[in-house]
This record gives C-alpha cells, structure tokens and sequence, in this order.
C-alpha cells in the first residue's frame, strides 16, 4: 500500500480538486432529487392510482446502466456538468420517491384519523405526525441515493465532467493500480462517510408531537443548516478558482493523461503545467467544437482536425518520438499459421499520412463503418479479395478503443480472411495500451496494430541514456532506428514479432481551435507553455 500513498502524496493537489468536484456533483444532484422526489413521494402516498405509473418510470430509469444513460445525454446536453448532473439526479429518484411514499403510506391511520379529530389540518397531520413517523424510512432512501451517487459520480469523468473518475479511467487505461486506487479509495470513504453522516442526522427530533417544540424546533433548525452546508460545497465546486490566469483548459484522453509519452512528457520536455480534465477519447473533439475545453491531445492523422477548424501545435522540442504503425504478433502464432506473415506484409507502406487521415475522416466525420472504409480501400488499391470459404484455422485480433484502430482492424480481417483460410475472430475496443499488450503477451489475442513510439515509451521503457542515445539522431534516421530498437527487445524480451510498417506516422499532438490559436498567437508547444506561464 506505500505506493498508492506515495501517489496520493504526489497528487494531493489534483486529489483535492478533483474530490471538491465530486463531492459537488453528489450534493447537486442529490439537492435537485430531493426537491423534486420528497414532494412526488408525498404526492402518490395521497394518489394510490398514479404511484405505480410513477415508481415504474423511476424503477425503468434506475435499470438504465450509467453509460448508456450518459450517452444517450451527451446529443442532448453536450458533455461536462450538465449530462453528469442529469444522470445523478435520475438515479437518485427513485429510491427517495419509494421510500417517501412507503413511509408515509405506513403510518397508522388511527394516527393520523385521532389527529384530525383533535381539529389538524392536513399540513399539520402531515408535518407533525406523517412525517416525522416516516422520517426514519426516508432517511434510508435518502441515504441509498447519496451512495449511488457518490459510486455513479465517478462516470463523470467519462463526459469531462471532472471527479474522483479521473483518476479510475486513468489508472484503468494505462493499468496503473495505483491511479485506480487513488480515486476507488476516496469515493469508498466519501460513501461511508455521507451514510454515517445522514444516520447522525436521521437521529434528530423532528416536531413537537413526536418529541417536544424544542426538540422540533433544533432538529428542523440541524436539517437546514444540513441542507445549507450542500448548497454551499456545490456551489464552491463550480465556482472554485483555478490556478490558470490565462484560462485555458485541456480535454486529455485518459492514456495520453498518465502516459510518458503524453502529458507527462510535455511536462518534462517543456516544463508545461496546464490545467486539464481527462475524458474519453471520443468525447474529445466534441468538447473543442462546444468550447468545453481549448486544447485537446489527439494524433496527427485524424481526419477531423481539418473538419473541426483545428490546428495542432508543431512539437518544436520533439518531445513526441516518431509512431510508425506495425502489426504486433506472437511468434508461437506465426509458427503455427505461417500464411499470416505474407498477408500482413501485404499492407506494407501502403498507408501514408494523407491516405490515413481521409479514412479517418470517412469514419469520424462521415460516419462510415470502418468496414465499410476498409473495404473501400482494400478495393482503391487492389488488395480486395472475396473470402475464402475453406476455414483451417483461427486466429484472435485485438485493436485499441479508437476509430483508426478499428479501421485497421478490419482491414486486416478482410485481408486475412482473404488471402488466407484462416478465420479471424475480433476482440477489439482494449481501453488502453497496457490492457492490449497484456493480452498479446498472455495469449489471449493473437496480434493488433501498434505504433513504434508507443512500444518504445510505454512497454519497453528503455533507460534515459537509451532513450537520449536514439533522440540525437537526425530526425530523418530516428523512425528506422527507434523501429529496429522495439522490434529486436520485443523479439528478445517477449517473443513477439513487429510487423513491417505501413507507412504512415501517426503521432501524438495537442490542437487548438484555429481561431483562438491565432488570436492568442500560439504555433508551438513552446508557446503555449509559455501563455499558459504568462511569460
């Protein structure tokens, strides 16, 4: 456990951020479920006939899983507070709404019938003898809807919406047990915290018939100043001031966020400190265009770079190494079926940059199937074969969570399966660089396209006085040379086999809107760092 402390240690000051943000989108969401799930619990108690209709729609919403209830949010409301906001105060309806109108529903009717014999209003029956009778089973739904939330808020940072999240994603994509607990570990205890809080809260005395005026009167006065202390907190969660004065705010891929090669090489390189919220990848090119964030991680081949009005940042410092892409497969694979080597070379430099980027674009922008784009350009450059119906063999292919990836993928399958008679099964969509190779090493797959910078910096991790050895190259001999060096350690430390590349190089970038990229006169890396630095 010394190194999940010493991790937390290293990022107490993101930690504190990101938990402030949590802790605001669980009170804001669980405020909102309140004022609308406590009044329509109160409501169907006194209209039996619509209460099923009303807990059946709450039960539906409840049963929706929280990505997809995410995604079908994002075309409404975008990406950031808004969708998150959403979904937490949905999934806290329902039970606050059930066990508003069970407790009130149970309480003895000779109660309440001596009550309006003594000459109560039904305002009174409800606030001196209902409620306070069915406060204890509300409190309990109250305090299952903020565990649920306080758990679900961690998917907010799938939509950029900041939060403990970050941390899980991160730690997830890059397989980093550390990054995973740094979040896990902190929403548990927000969990057990909120609930023993609202048990110490479920104890005070709520009106005079239950318990004495006086009693009522400082549980009512507790509860307010309750409800108070969480409208504060999620207002400071929006409204807390950041460190950056220029304003910028970056959208980084979970991977690109805790990689060397990413943003924590930028640091390294060009001493950068930029503001960030890490979010999905496909999330990203959607949050520049709606202004949710300014900079955004990316690679150099994507085809919406041009579609979006972007531009990306010239890497003056070469802090990203070159990543030529190539098939990865095991060499036990390539023992067994021989005829899969001739099949893959057969996409050998026939992939440039521009080609790469036009069927990117086809996929993202258009929205093409990636088979549907590979096809097409199996068949543009007369590779295109029917498959052979004979099946020998099988082998499993495995792709990262990204459109290129995809498209590569099937690529591959059509030229496999055409060429070949092998019968290729697919397990794309790996959440991360570590997750895929691991399956490659273990067996689990059998190959998947990868990219030399990334074998270099993430799998291999050679020593600095390796790494400085291949940077002193001139630039137009370090492709080859970087490629050499990851193809002979992975043959050497893990039997497996690089491919040869196909021809293009997509590496990794940061983009900014033209527009504002102009306007504050940014070009370079360099120059952004130095904005942001207000140098």
């Amino acid at each position: 456990m010394i190194p999940v402390f010493t991790f937390l240690r290293e990022n107490a000051a993101k930690l504190a951020d990101q938990t402030l943000t949590h802790l605001g989108l669980t009170f804001a969401s669980l405020l909102m479920a309140l004022l609308l799930g406590l009044p329509l619990g109160i409501y169907i108690a006194r209209r039996k006939r619509v209460a099923s209709a009303v807990l059946g729609v709450a039960g539906v919403l409840q049963t929706v899983p929280s990505i997809a209830l995410l995604g079908f949010l994002i075309p409404l409301l975008g990406i950031g507070a808004g969708p998150a906001l959403t979904a937490l105060f949905l999934y806290a309806l329902l039970p606050i709404i059930r066990n508003t109108y069970v407790g009130i529903s149970e309480v003895n009717p000779t109660l309440t019938e001596a009550a309006r014999g003594m000459g109560m209003t039904a305002r009174q029956v409800l606030w001196r003898v209902e409620l306070p009778l069915a406060m204890p089973v509300i409190f309990a739904g109250i305090r299952t809807a903020t565990v649920i939330n306080v758990g679900v808020a961690t998917l907010a940072a799938y939509v950029a919406a900041g939060g403990l999240g970050e941390f899980i994603f991160g730690g997830i994509a890059l397989n980093n047990t550390n990054m995973m607990l740094a979040g896990a570990i902190p929403a548990a205890l927000l969990a057990v915290g909120f609930d023993l809080g609202l048990a110490r809260l479920q104890r005070v005395r709520w009106s005079g018939s239950v318990g004495g005026d006086a009693g009522g009167a400082s549980g009512k006065k507790r509860v307010a100043t309750g409800a108070g202390l969480l409208v504060v907190v999620a207002v400071m969660a929006v409204a807390w001031p950041r460190n950056n004065p220029h304003r910028l705010l970056a959208g980084f891929a979970h991977e690109f966020g805790g990689r060397a090669d990413g943003y924590p090489g930028l640091q390294k390189v060009y001493g950068m400190t930029i503001e960030n919220r890490l979010l999905d990848q496909s999330l990203m090119y959607e949050a520049i265009r709606t202004n949710k964030v300014d900079v955004i991680s990316g690679y150099s081949t994507d085809g919406r770079i041009k579609a979006f009005g972007l531009t990306v940042l010239d890497d003056d410092k070469h802090a990203f190494p070159p990543y030529a892409a190539a098939p990865v497969v095991r060499e036990a694979t390539l023992a067994k079926y021989p005829e899969l080597q001739p099949a893959l070379d057969r996409l050998n430099g026939r992939l440039t940059d521009s080609i790469m980027t036009e069927l990117n674009y086809r996929a993202d922008y258009l929205h093409e199937s990636p088979e549907r784009v590979a096809r097409g350009f199996l068949m543009k450059v007369g590779l295109l074969q029917p498959a052979i119906a004979a099946r020998t063999g099988q082998v499993v292919m495995g792709s990262k969570v990204f459109t290129e990836q995809y498209i590569l993928a099937e690529i591959y399958r059509q030229l496999i399966e055409g060429y070949t008679t092998l019968r290729v099964v697919s397990k794309t969509g790996f959440g991360g660089t570590q997750l895929c190779f691991d399956a490659l090493r273990t067996g689990a797959i059998d190959f998947y396209p990868e990219y030399t910078g990334t074998g270099l910096l993430v799998i291999l991790q050679p020593a600095q006085a390796t790494l400085d050895s291949l940077k002193r190259l001139p630039g137009a001999k370090q492709p080859a040379a970087i490629y050499s060096y990851v193809k002979a350690e992975f043959t050497r430390r893990y039997a497996l086999r690089w491919g040869v590349p196909l021809g293009f190089n997509n590496a990794y970038c940061l983009m900014m809107r033209q527009t504002d990229a102009k306007q504050r006169g940014i070009r370079t890396l360099s120059e952004l760092t130095r904005y942001v630095k207000g140098v």
